[in-house]
């Protein structure tokens, strides 16, 4: 075991009704309850409840079939400026595209938001992939992920020459080949400067870009010899850039369905699963291979020659991470047949725990030991019960480990995280 003096980095993905796709069939929620105060009044106080660090929000600004599983229509700083209005201490970190946004005005109003929120803002950059968005934006076809991220390097730059300016005397300039800002902002500072960087995927280009810029990645990480390499090689990299020890803050996603015993968790698991329409885990498990997995068949393995083929990620847009992940989990899987891998599949876009508090708290206790982990971007089953019994029962377990703070200490979502003030350069 390591000898670490920090402690966990959690943050909780805020699904919509949960992490798990028939989430919305419990319960007794109102058809309008994502676009109502109580569900995120409810499900962030709980996060506060277990003393995490922050709440996180997904955006996919386009259109799609909510009858699978429905996800959240608001903007995501918008319910940013909402969530810190109704909570003392956790931070909310907000995503928002460098493809499809104006730099400018995306940093003025994230700035903005942290400024009125007390320091407790994240920008979660994103370069979105979704083909579908284009449209709603104007634009043609989605732009490679070559360009995507060259575009995302520079655009941060500018959002941070504006933040940099409203700590000084207001003037910014930035002159990329993709993006190119000048001018000035009435806005200063917030209470901790500038908000928080934050960084979403895995690709060589999302790598680069993460160790530039990220104070704290969302990475996708589904085995522990996997996640130590790709751990140390991005704290590597970072370093090399004259980065500050520590950074980036490095939070695996972790989906949880959790029972007092394994049975119990099983059990729930299983209803949660009973519910989800035919052909929604074969859709998922298509985008990871890159090949229709409704053609495999479902009593056998995955075909060898489909794991092994050459995949092109501009053609399959797929996270380029997840994919690498997947592979080596799917190695240890390789004489499963489909069907049994669909089952172990459920994590849907990241590791998944079915099973008790103390089962849960002591894996997360090794990946934090084992250089795997800096904490975890939770994915709860269903909001806001499933988070109430993370607070209360796996919390006490992991404050009894030593790893997780039993008091918010500070204000601000910088000091909270232990990442030093903004600085321009």
């Amino acid at each position: 075991m390591s000898t670490r003096t920090d402690q966990l980095t959690l943050n909780v993905n805020l699904q919509a009704f949960g992490q798990r796709p028939s989430a919305w069939q419990f319960g007794d929620d109102a058809a309008d309850a994502l676009i109502t105060p109580g569900h995120w009044i409810a499900s962030a106080q709980a996060a506060e409840r277990g003393l995490l660090d922050a709440v996180f929000f997904a955006d996919q600004p386009v259109l799609h079939n909510p009858n699978p599983r429905p996800g959240s229509q608001l903007e995501p700083i918008a319910l940013a400026a909402f969530i810190t209005a109704v909570t003392e201490h956790i931070g909310v970190i907000a995503s928002a595209s460098s493809t499809y946004n104006d730099p400018v005005e995306l940093a003025e109003r994230l700035l903005g938001t942290d400024v009125v929120s007390g320091g407790r803002l994240g920008w979660n950059i994103v370069t979105t992939y979704n083909s579908r968005v284009s449209g709603n934006f104007g634009g043609g076809e989605t732009p490679a992920r070559a360009a995507r991220y060259r575009r995302a390097g520079e655009f941060v730059e500018a959002v941070r020459a504006v933040w940099g300016a409203a700590a000084g005397d207001g003037r910014f300039r930035f002159d990329g080949e993709d993006v190119r800002v000048n001018g000035r902002t009435a806005l200063g500072p917030s209470a901790q400067g500038a908000p928080v960087l934050f960084q979403a995927g895995g690709s060589e280009q999302g790598r680069e870009l993460a160790a530039r810029h990220a104070e704290g990645v969302f990475s996708v990480e589904l085995t522990l010899p996997r996640a130590i390499e790709n751990y140390a090689a991005l704290k590597r990299r970072a370093s090399a850039l004259g980065r500050s020890r520590g950074l980036p803050r490095i939070t695996p996603g972790l989906s949880l369905v959790i029972g007092s015993t394994v049975e119990e968790a099983r059990r729930r698991f299983d209803e949660f699963e009973s519910r989800v329409p035919d052909g929604y885990a074969l859709g998922s498990l298509s985008n990871v291979l890159a090949h229709d997995a409704a053609t495999l068949e479902l009593d056998a393995p995955i075909p060898a020659e489909i794991l092994d083929k050459p995949w092109d990620p501009d053609e399959h847009p797929t996270s380029a991470g997840y994919r690498l992940t997947f592979l080596d989990w799917i190695q240890e899987r390789r004489l499963l047949s489909v069907r049994e891998i669909l089952r172990d599949f459920g994590g849907y876009g990241s590791r998944i725990i079915v099973g008790t508090p103390e089962q849960i708290a002591d894996d997360m206790e090794l990946w934090f030991h084992s250089g795997a982990a800096d904490g975890f971007n939770l994915m709860i089953d269903r909001f806001p019960e499933g988070l109430v019994t993370f607070a209360d029962e796996v919390v006490p377990l992991l404050q009894g480990k030593g790893i997780h703070k039993r008091e918010y200490g500070h204000s601000t979502l910088r000091h909270t995280l232990g990442v030093a003030a903004f600085r321009a350069d």
